[in-house]
């Protein structure tokens, strides 16, 4: 049972919940070890939490997942693990999130309580809502990062919750994008809220996030606030880096043969290698030099 149950919480997809720990990163906290302490422990109950949703959403699902190509090999729709210990798990897993996240702070504490609620009212009813599905999903990466920002205690910048809504609507839609394209009808009857989508709204969706994503990362490295805040003004230096980046992902969406173009991005090493790139080129402008560079007077 445990390894049916390991594979049930999908812990592939903990990689999602690096987004808590941005605010300690772009806080300039890093060199904090307190502040590195609870920024790790506030990514650790995200991943109990957003485990215990997996489960919970599996369950909603068992019936379709059987049907499904590649969901009916999920441990509850394959059998190898009962819907009563798949039950019993996400309840702990959700109590333990969640009441271990008081001891990081109310702000935490109501954060996580949000994503969690917010991710079982996806699971229950928004996820087949066109265009609301997506946003909802954002809507979970903007609460990952407010969470972070209460766990060590620091100002989110607006900057960075735009650049992170507008970045999970671009992945949102680039992967609704995929489905429709490369699977058709099959995909329609995978995921339902596909039958709501028009291919050229959602290919129109993409392109206006990706280019919001880039406009508002540029608009950030070179605001006079961030140029103060890290004390340098070659942040701007690291934007070529996230055009690469969405245009990559971009690439895949149309070319890729993947169930996922999320999922095959994290597998695609020249994706990979310019992510590698962006975080260190952003721990060196901020941390390895700080002072290097004079603070600019704000105009």
């Amino acid at each position: 049972m445990i390894l049916p149950f390991l594979r049930a919480i999908r812990p592939h997809q903990w990689v999602k919940n690096l987004f808590v720990a941005a605010p300690v990163l772009f806080g300039q906290r890093l060199t904090d070890p307190t502040a590195v302490v609870h920024a790790a422990a506030a990514v650790a109950l995200f991943c109990l939490i957003s485990s215990a949703i997996y489960l919970f959403n599996d369950l909603i699902d068992v019936e379709q997942d059987r049907l499904h190509p590649r969901k009916c090999h999920r441990p509850i729709a394959a059998g190898e693990l009962s819907e009563a210990a798949a039950r019993l798990g996400a309840g702990l897993l959700a109590a333990a999130g969640l009441a271990l996240g008081l001891g990081l702070g109310l702000g935490f504490f109501a954060a996580a309580a949000g994503y969690f609620a917010l991710n079982i009212t996806y699971s229950l009813a928004l996820k087949r809502i066109a265009y609301l599905d997506v946003l909802a999903i954002a809507a979970g990466f903007l609460l990952r990062v407010a969470a972070g920002a209460y766990a060590v205690q620091v100002p989110a910048s607006p900057w960075l919750f735009l650049c992170t809504g507008f970045l999970a609507c671009f992945l949102g839609f680039g992967k609704r994008t995929h489905e429709l394209s490369a699977f058709g009808a099959r995909g329609v009857a995978q995921r339902e809220v596909l039958a709501s989508y028009s291919a050229a709204l959602l290919r129109g969706a993409l392109f206006v996030s990706g280019g919001a994503t880039f406009m508002a990362y540029l608009a950030y490295t070179t605001a006079p606030h961030t140029r103060n805040f890290f004390r340098t003004d070659r942040m701007l230096w690291t934007a070529p880096l996230i055009a690469l980046g969405l245009v990559r992902f971009g690439h895949l969406v149309a070319r890729s043969t993947a169930e996922s173009p999320t999922e095959e991005m994290l597998r695609d090493p020249l994706f990979l290698a310019n992510l590698a790139a962006w975080v260190v080129a952003v721990v060196v402008f901020i941390y390895v030099a700080p002072g290097t560079f004079p603070a600019l007077a704000q105009p």
